[in-house]
């Protein structure tokens, strides 16, 4: 099986921090797999269960490498695969022996529902194995009125507010270009059952719990100061582009070659820097401005200050100026500027993995960078059912036989 090539400080031989925490992983595309993928770099032994026609939708999403998503490999990095026909009603059946042979976290995320109609509600689980910790992700939770419509992480980004505030305020909503609300999703999945196994392990109580992470939920817990302002004031915050509302100076500059940069100077004494830097010591000894609040009601001429100063310079000038007056400011990177940045190069950010053709692939680094035990890519994406035997053979302790028998019926 490839292996990635782990830098000095990872070569540690001290155990990683979730060794010996065993995941079944239900869930498919992006959400429930997302939680999985921290939970396996970090050392849990992760089993995937895949349907056997096609497996995981993801496999084959985005750009392909000889027919396998690139994406894949990173994704289901650290993970083991087995194949198992859910719809067959031998399939459940292997499910609750999985349970009951030791694992400690079962990661879904179908539609609340599916699962209790497969017999394999968290009370039914639970019985099995008490110390189960059963995280499931959906768009709106497992309860509610809209707990039964399918929950894609584009609608509840529109639902759970994200949407309602990003963009031009003279044009449509926008989305970003990547699926954050799964993302968000996952994460909050992830603390979530490291919460339930540290209350089960450390707490003493020794019983697992339901971990019900919405996606909409997700987004909605990062949208900062929404819900106050407008309950207390009967504010509505509203799309500004570039800017943050209510932050000033916070905003995006076109330099004079086209590029663009960010800028913020929104600390009272990165403020006074910053309009040193650009010439403007008027400005930054005016009383007016001194403080955000007064900054906030002249935002257009401060803005008009800054835009001017930019657009004079290329971006490596501003940037070289700014840098020097310890104001925060740097450019827009594509992903092809942020495979060249030295700040991700000297962090390790990029590693390198083999592809099953031999061929070299650089994919992200699993952050957060912890000092003794950090994350380890031990393998990538493995192929479908690539772990079969270990799985059904060495846990459930099967006989090659009855494994070639659920092959032949489709059940794996």
């Amino acid at each position: 099986m490839d292996r990635s090539e782990p830098s000095e400080s990872e070569a540690s031989s001290n155990p990683l921090p979730l060794e010996g925490v065993r995941v079944l992983e239900m869930g498919q595309l992006i959400a429930g797999p997302f939680a999985g993928l921290q939970l396996a770099g970090f050392g849990a032994e992760v089993i995937k269960v895949e349907p056997p026609s096609g497996g995981d939708p993801m496999r084959t999403w985005r750009k392909l490498d000889a027919g396998t998503s690139l994406w894949w490999y990173s994704l289901a990095r650290n993970k083991k695969s087995i194949t198992l026909n859910l719809r067959d009603p031998a399939g459940p059946e292997l499910i609750r022996q999985l349970v009951g042979a030791g694992v400690d976290v079962l990661i879904e995320n179908f539609r609340p529902g599916r699962m209790e109609e497969w017999g394999l509600s968290f009370e039914e689980l639970r019985e099995i194995n008490p110390r189960l910790v059963m995280t499931r992700v959906s768009g709106y939770g497992q309860t509610g009125p809209y707990a039964k419509r399918p929950g894609f992480a584009s609608v509840a980004e529109g639902i759970g507010g994200l949407r309602y505030v990003t963009g031009d305020p003279d044009r449509p909503p926008v989305r970003s270009s990547v699926s954050l609300g799964d993302t968000l999703a996952g994460l909050h999945a992830a603390m979530g059952t490291l919460l339930a196994i540290y209350q089960r392990d450390a707490g003493g109580s020794g019983r697992g719990q339901l971990v019900d992470a919405a996606i909409y939920e997700s987004v909605f817990n990062m949208m900062e100061s929404l819900l106050p302002e407008y309950d207390r004031l009967g504010h509505v915050r509203e799309r500004t582009g570039a800017k943050l509302e209510g932050i000033v100076p916070s905003n995006t500059y076109q330099c004079s070659d086209g590029a663009y940069v960010i800028v913020g100077g929104n600390g009272d004494s990165i403020f006074q820097r910053l309009m040193i830097a650009i010439g403007r010591d008027d400005l930054a000894n005016d009383p007016r401005v001194a403080r955000n609040p007064g900054r906030v009601e002249h935002e257009a001429e401060i803005d008009a200050a800054i835009e001017g100063w930019v657009s004079a310079r290329t971006s490596a000038e501003v940037l070289e100026s700014l840098t020097a007056a310890e104001v925060p400011a740097g450019p827009i990177n594509s992903i092809e500027d942020i495979a060249r940045d030295p700040q991700y190069e000297s962090r390790g950010m990029f590693e390198s993995v083999n592809l099953p053709s031999g061929s070299p692939l650089k994919i992200p680094r699993m952050v957060p960078i912890l000092s003794e035990t950090p994350a380890r890519t031990r393998w990538i994406g493995p192929e479908l059912g690539a772990h079969n035997e270990e799985v059904y053979g060495g846990l459930l302790g099967m006989r090659e036989d009855a494994i070639r028998d659920l092959r032949a019926r489709g059940v794996i």
